[in-house]
């Protein structure tokens, strides 16, 4: 297994600060040229601009849109190896041992997941399903859990994505937490061993308040959130049920399957490109 960090250009400083702290770890990476988002020119054949009014109540973002490209864009370079897995980190993603202690244990219990939940950006809300060590669990989240800095997934998560999740809708921290809709299974390693960096900025959010459209757009939002929502409850807690009265056997996992101590960074234009301009 490999990271692959997703970076803009000009971001220089936290490429080597996420770099830093990957070579501390002893894993292997891949930087990822982000898309950078304010240089789109609108219409995107990768964007459902109706597609995405009604389900968001907002304009355009710019940036939130390179955002999603950037991740799809990582998850090709992922499925261009042979690995079976592979963790997707954003630049701020504050990285240590116990990550990679946390995805070793998750690793044996790999059935039960095609995304494995690092971080978020919202309060800890995984219901504990699996002991893992260092009095970690492996969770289920019955509501939304919003960010998307550090996941690891497996090749069927991948595939399944770069079919289904083009063109773009919803952000992309929101299209990937409604796995289900896809029969993918999400679990989240509690508590959550990845943060970000909270000294780097986020523009997405700080333009959400003003590309919202007039309140009527709740007449379209609100039909689609309470379809996500209500799938996503039954669904998880279906799963976290099944998993609490049938507790799974731990797998055995091969020196290949973890995360590898080499580090090695590839050139940002060996990355593959979608059509994101």
């Amino acid at each position: 297994m490999q990271a692959y960090v997703i970076n803009l250009a000009p971001a220089e400083d936290r490429w080597e600060q996420v770099r830093a702290r990957l070579d501390a770890v002893g894993m292997r990476y891949t930087r990822i040229d982000a898309v950078n988002g304010r240089a789109l020119n609108l219409p995107l054949v990768d964007f459902d601009e109706a597609g995405h009014r009604r389900r968001t109540g907002r304009r355009p973002i710019k940036p939130e849109i390179g955002c999603y490209l950037s991740h799809l864009r990582a998850i090709l370079e992922f499925l261009d190896t042979r690995d079976e897995y592979g963790l997707i980190l954003e630049d701020d993603a504050l990285l240590g041992p116990e990550a990679i202690e946390a995805i070793d244990d998750a690793l044996a219990y790999r059935d039960q997941w095609d995304i494995l939940r690092l971080s978020s950006v919202n309060r800890d809300r995984y219901w504990p399903a699996i002991k893992l060590s260092g009095g970690r669990h492996l969770g289920v989240s019955l509501t939304r859990s919003k960010g998307a800095s550090a996941y690891v997934i497996n090749r069927r998560a991948a595939k399944t994505w770069v079919r289904e999740l083009l063109p773009m809708r919803l952000a992309w921290d929101i299209a990937f937490d409604l796995e289900f809709f896809q029969g993918l299974k999400a679990m989240g390693v509690t508590p959550l061993p990845v943060r970000q960096d909270a000294r780097f900025e986020t523009h997405i959010q700080k333009e959400i308040n003003t590309h919202k459209l007039p309140r009527t757009r709740y007449f379209t939002v609100f039909p689609f959130r309470t379809v996500y929502e209500t799938k996503r409850f039954l669904s998880r807690g279906l799963q976290l049920l099944r998993l609490r009265l049938w507790p799974p056997q731990a797998l055995p996992v091969s020196d290949d399957l973890r995360p590898i101590s080499r580090p090695e960074s590839r050139p940002a234009d060996e990355a593959p490109v979608r059509s994101a301009a």
